[in-house]
């Protein structure tokens, strides 16, 4: 394990064994505080290349408690976190309006670390209660289409390094992670980026994962499609850059989509756009990003169809009534 820790201070890349063998030893406590820090430092210093995210994304799927969905055709919609930009909760916001819409979501999330309020920080405070229970989650997919699966409980391996990463509180190789070890292993996943390189290695790992996938990044640096400006997409059919003008939608400002500065005002944003009651951006957003996402299921459907899916979920009360089914099971 020193040779790996004088490699990564020499600034040298590790082979997929040996990232797997330096997480290994991270999360069974092989080293101490100090060393973890000056490890995830290394990773902030200079760039995490494919290969070592690989042999890291290994070893958490490996040690992850699995959830298995019967075959299913599932996905999930989520975002590395890491840009900085406080916006609400549009991913997870996203992932409700796609189960209204009647595909089946097995969103993974966690709390927020470089952020105000993650996924799991929003719906707790509105009442949902995490659970590993595979039987309840099964029940909540097949009852209201989707189930959230509450990182902390599926990754028992990263209990050692949340205190840290929560201490650090900056972006570190476990946001970019976080999308890549869903144990459920969904077979079609719509992921935000924090950058353009990153989004080109998630490109080059989700070619290798067997599913259907979108990555994208907002030009101006969201880890989602934010309108207020292009965004790169990566998918199973090649890449491109696409202007809000291209989908016949005006671009909007940082302000029109910022999440606030408690989870209360996040909450109440939340709940704006299930009762779609939310301003004219925040709700153009969601249904970017939700339409961007079902069209995983299908790259020959046109996004403004995935679009009129995406909003009927919202008008029509389907995607509140999947929240509130989920909850109530």
């Amino acid at each position: 394990m020193k040779n790996i820790l004088e490699k990564l201070y020499a600034q040298e890349y590790l082979s997929e064994e040996e990232a797997s063998n330096l997480l290994t030893g991270i999360v069974n406590k092989e080293f101490n505080d100090p060393q973890i820090a000056s490890i995830l430092t290394v990773f902030i210093m200079r760039p995490i290349n494919s290969t070592e995210l690989i042999g890291f994304q290994n070893v958490l799927l490996d040690m992850a408690i699995p959830f298995e969905t019967d075959g299913q055709d599932t996905i999930d919609v989520c975002g590395t976190g890491g840009d900085g930009k406080n916006s609400f909760n549009i991913s997870t916001l996203s992932a409700f309006v796609i189960a209204g819409a009647g595909y089946k979501v097995v969103k993974h999330g966690n709390y927020g670390v470089s952020s105000l309020c993650g996924s799991s920080n929003v719906l707790e405070d509105m009442g949902v209660q995490f659970t590993n229970d595979k039987d309840k989650l099964k029940k909540q997919l097949d009852v209201a289409n989707i189930c959230f699966l509450h990182a902390p409980l599926f990754h028992p391996a990263m209990k050692a390094v949340a205190p840290l990463r929560k201490a650090l509180g900056v972006r570190t190789f476990f946001n970019m992670l976080g999308p890549l070890v869903n144990p459920a292993r969904p077979n079609h996943q719509l992921t935000g980026v924090f950058s353009l390189e990153l989004g080109r290695i998630y490109n080059k790992i989700q070619s290798q994962n067997n599913r259907n996938f979108s990555v994208i990044h907002s030009i101006d640096g969201y880890d989602e499609i934010s309108l207020t400006g292009p965004f790169k997409y990566f998918n199973n059919t090649g890449e491109g850059t696409i202007h809000p003008e291209d989908y016949n939608l005006k671009r909007i400002v940082e302000s029109d989509i910022y999440g606030g500065n408690t989870v209360a005002e996040s909450v109440g944003i939340f709940k704006n756009v299930l009762q779609n009651k939310a301003t004219a951006p925040q709700k153009e957003v969601v249904l970017c990003n939700s339409a961007t996402a079902i069209n995983c299921f299908d790259f020959d459907k046109s996004f403004q169809d995935c679009y009129e899916e995406a909003k009927k979920s919202i008008e029509s009360g389907a995607a509140e009534k999947a929240f509130v089914s989920m909850g109530n099971v």
